[in-house]
């Protein structure tokens, strides 16, 4: 009955639907005083912005689109055509990292719409993005069957190798960059100034495979998405991947997730550099 509910809504004009998103953005964040504290607090932290009426602007900004990010799964997973309404300038990139044969790792920040550059990406090659359960039990199988279009690899040993074997395959991969990884899985590394524990899993299966990176942000537009995608040379220290993801936000910062808990400390994880 729910799915059924969710592709009948799905079927709602795109602006309607992000319009929704924008009062349930602003909903939660007047009901939820510690969802809005970090919402302020990293955005503040981040110094993306020149003055105090600019930071205001952002944050409202900021309030809507994080509504917006939660509201669009439900199209992208059981809604048609959504990856006709992306366009992308810059595919020529990914055309020639295949030429090359290594295997291509997307790194998908939380800006913009993540989940539909995997929906876009996937139609054009095999991709396996890593996967951790969601904290709502109830959206676990509503996200499995709308990640259909990608295979799944569990946030543990076994997805590392199942990442590794795609790659070594010459197949594309999809991580989350700034999602917080368990103890042991992390260097602590400055982000926008703060240290934050970082992975270093994107630079162990660059190093094992050779595989091309790209960093891939879907802006989120009026009536559709633009594909941004940048290849990243180089080394990939967390460092450097924090410093690739900082520029990044920094050419669209409403559009980045600020209420998600960048800077928590892992169990086991105390020395902070």
């Amino acid at each position: 009955m729910l799915q059924a509910l969710l592709r009948a809504f799905s079927r709602l004009p795109l602006p309607l639907i992000h319009g929704l998103g924008s009062a349930l953005g602003r909903v939660v964040f007047i009901l939820s005083p510690s969802y809005a504290k970090r919402l302020r607090e990293n955005l503040e932290i981040s110094r993306c912005y020149s003055d105090r009426k600019e930071y205001e602007r952002l944050l409202g900004e900021s309030i809507s689109q994080t509504g917006k990010a939660f509201i669009e799964l439900f199209p992208i997973w059981f809604g048609k055509g959504m990856e006709k309404r992306v366009v992308c300038e810059d595919w020529g990139i990914v055309e020639r990292a295949e030429a090359a044969g290594k295997g291509i790792i997307f790194l998908t920040p939380h800006l913009g719409s993540f989940e539909i550059s995997a929906l876009y990406c996937a139609q054009f090659m095999p991709l396996t993005v890593l996967y951790r359960k969601p904290k709502l039990a109830w959206l676990e199988p509503l996200m499995n069957e709308g990640r259909s279009h990608v295979s799944l690899a569990p946030a543990d040993l076994s997805g590392v190798r199942k990442l590794l074997k795609a790659l070594k395959k010459g197949e594309a991969i999809g991580l989350l960059p700034d999602h917080a990884p368990g103890e042991g899985e992390g260097e602590w590394a400055e982000f926008f100034g703060r240290p934050a524990y970082t992975m270093t899993l994107a630079g162990r299966l660059k190093d094992a495979s050779g595989a091309a990176v790209i960093m891939a942000f879907a802006e989120r537009l009026k009536n559709g998405y633009k594909l941004h995608l940048e290849e990243i040379p180089g080394e990939i220290s967390p460092q450097a991947l924090n410093h690739a993801i900082e520029d990044l936000v920094r050419t669209c910062p409403s559009q980045y997730l600020w209420s998600y808990n960048r800077y928590k400390v892992p169990s086991g994880a105390r020395d902070r550099g």
